[in-house]
């Protein structure tokens, strides 16, 4: 049995969401010291010509953290590009960057990623859906399309990253049609509300404590839910990063048991980017 650790994040190319200043080497060091086996990384800049210190962030936080890299390139701009990333501590078998883009104003990608864990082939989605409720519509059927096509059904699958649905539309059908499951829906003692009020307002204060990155906790031996209370069970709260309200990303999986799921709330993650970032920790049998 295998266990390992999800994270995903929107890291907002890099930039804090407060002055948008620029927050890679935090960003390296807050991710370290959580230890993850999968990192599905949103909003990352391959390029950026006119600021090194943002140029290449895929290489620099795979270099940091010791991970294998798969980068799919998605918006390209005239001294910059951006897209999204998995970084993997299994060997990596491959990989493909899909062109879901649904108009000309958004280029979007989905990132599809084969690792070896174990005696498993497991296939990872990165996924950073438009701003539209069509166009998400239509990207979330072209992602189902593709692992009906491409995904033997006794494989396991992740799909994690920035679905932009506030309104949980989409995941009824990503359960009903690909046997998928999101983590908080059946992870025992979940953290996906709001924060606590009085955390709320030492934030406001400017006085939150630290987070303990590497203690984001490993709960008690799975209780999975049935197929209805995962899809009474609404997706977590990440944005924005310092009072989280809109419920934008999530972490799907099929053939996994979820030992827990939480937002990662304080610092140093209100100050990193405008999301807050996913954890799951993961078994697999």
């Amino acid at each position: 049995m295998s266990r390992l650790r999800i994270v995903s994040y929107n890291i907002h190319k890099g930039r804090s969401a407060v002055l948008s200043r620029a927050s890679l080497n935090q960003l390296r060091l807050g991710l370290h010291g959580l230890g993850p086996d999968l990192l599905f990384l949103q909003e990352v800049q391959g390029r950026n010509d006119r600021l090194g210190v943002l140029d290449a962030q895929h290489e620099s936080l795979a270099a940091a953290l010791g991970l294998q890299l798969a980068y799919g390139r998605n918006a390209i701009r005239r001294h910059s590009e951006h897209g999204n990333a998995l970084l993997s501590r299994f060997p990596v078998l491959g990989h493909e960057n899909q062109d879901i883009s649904d108009h000309r104003l958004e280029q979007r990608g989905l990132l599809h990623v084969q690792v070896q864990i174990g005696e498993h082939e497991v296939h990872c989605f990165v996924v950073h859906l438009g701003l539209f409720a069509f166009s998400r519509t239509r990207q979330a059927e072209a992602m189902i399309q593709r692992i009906d096509e491409l995904v033997p059904a006794h494989c396991p699958i992740l799909i994690a990253g920035d679905f932009n649905d506030w309104n949980d539309n989409l995941s009824a059908e990503l359960i009903r049609r690909l046997q998928v499951h999101e983590v908080f829906a059946t992870a025992p003692r979940s953290g996906g509300g709001m924060p606590p009020l009085r955390e709320s307002l030492a934030w406001m204060r400017g006085a939150l404590k630290p987070a303990d990155a590497a203690g984001m906790g490993r709960a008690a031996a799975p209780r999975l839910g049935s197929g209805s209370q995962a899809l009474a069970a609404r997706p977590p709260r990440t944005f924005p990063a310092a009072l989280p309200w809109f419920r934008l990303d999530r972490i799907y999986q099929r053939g996994f048991a979820v030992r827990s799921a939480r937002v990662l709330r304080g610092k140093p993650w209100t100050s990193l980017s405008d999301h807050a970032p996913l954890l799951a920790d993961l078994e697999l049998p």
